[in-house]
């Protein structure tokens, strides 16, 4: 890929690569922007090769820039993908040993990047961060274990399921005519913390739910717990339904697979769920496309603000309201109506000049 090519289409400002062979760091640190205030990273650890990391540090970290601006945030967006150490980090010393290694590499630019966790990463290790910078943003109280995607109750993943949630409603009463969900038929790609959230109160109101995961065993488990049906991951985006909701890694929905799609609305907690061509595909299509940064920044609201779940879920609930509401005016696709609203705030501000 070229590199310089890719930052100059998005906007970004810096990619830095990270390394420290000692403990295994290999880390991809991009940054987008920082014109509303230091950019939150989501760190990210999973098994993948370097062009896949960069590439998914680019997506996230333009993502994270326009979520922030959306919700009015005084944060830009950035992303932190680590890639796994040869060894793994199954010994609690090696993981010690690899997110401090990230905190003082990240430490000369505490005062433009600020690391919070995200897939593969538990609050702990966000802990072992902070012992080397103070650029970490502050975690929900009690979580201290399991990662912040996948987290309890009080963790990110379920604040951001709740908040998709409200979104969804405010979408489908654009879309579908109205915001009640009750005999709605909606398909979850993704059983973890967020889709699981989101099934949750999907079920709660009456919705009719198809669910689906890469480990089957997942799906299974979601579908018995809210009375739905699960399907091979594969096999989804072939689905009949009103509203498909995906809530997996990033890129779920490939431009060649449109065609196959036989829903109204898109509305999911995954980042970056579609590319550009994707987003234009859909809308020619005729699908409504929720994008990921209006919709599933109730988590990140939360945990910059200090605010709680409902509050935080219903700031989404009224941010995907006002898309709707200019999109109904001026007859413009709500996903480009979105994209539009954040850089307009990040120009506005921007053009203040020096603080």
């Amino acid at each position: 890929m070229l590199i310089f090519d890719d930052m100059q289409a998005r906007g970004h400002e810096a990619v830095s690569l990270l390394h420290h062979a000692p403990s295994g760091l290999r880390a991809v640190l991009a940054i987008h922007s920082a014109v509303l205030g230091p950019a939150i990273a989501g760190v990210r650890l999973r098994e993948q090769d370097e062009e896949l990391a960069v590439r998914g540090a680019l997506a996230l970290s333009e993502s994270l820039t326009l979520k922030a601006a959306l919700a009015g945030l005084n944060h830009g967006g950035g992303a932190c993908v680590l890639l796994m150490p040869p060894g793994g980090v199954e010994d609690p010393h090696a993981r010690e040993a690899l997110f401090r290694a990230l905190g003082r590499q990240v430490r000369p630019l505490h005062t433009r990047v600020v690391l919070t966790g995200d897939v593969g990463v538990t609050a702990a290790d966000i802990a072992f961060v902070a012992q080397e910078t103070p650029g970490t943003l502050n975690m929900a109280p009690g979580e201290t274990t399991g990662t912040f995607a996948e987290s309890g109750a009080a963790g990110t993943g379920s604040v951001t399921g709740y908040g998709v949630y409200r979104g969804m409603k405010a979408a489908a009463r654009y879309a579908l005519g109205s915001e009640s969900l009750r005999g709605v038929r909606v398909a979850v790609l993704g059983a973890g913390a967020v889709g699981r959230a989101l099934a949750t109160q999907l079920h709660r109101e009456g919705a009719r739910l198809t669910v689906a995961d890469e480990r089957p065993e997942r799906a299974q488990a979601l579908a018995g717990e809210v009375g739905g049906v699960a399907v091979p991951a594969g096999d989804l985006l072939d689905t009949p339904c009103d509203i498909l909701a995906p809530c997996g890694y990033g890129h779920s929905i490939r431009s060649a697979d449109v065609p196959r799609l036989q829903c109204r609305l898109i509305a999911g907690g995954e980042h970056h769920p579609l590319t550009r061509r994707g987003e234009a595909a859909v809308k020619e299509a005729g699908i409504v496309y929720m994008p990921d940064f209006a919709i599933n920044a109730a988590g990140l609201i939360a945990a910059a603000t200090g605010l709680g779940a409902a509050q935080a879920a219903e700031r989404v609930y009224h941010t995907v309201g006002r898309i709707t509401a200019v999109a109904e005016q001026t007859g413009k696709a709500p996903h480009l109506v979105a994209r539009r609203m954040a850089e307009r705030r990040i120009e506005l501000i921007g053009n203040l000049g020096p603080a």
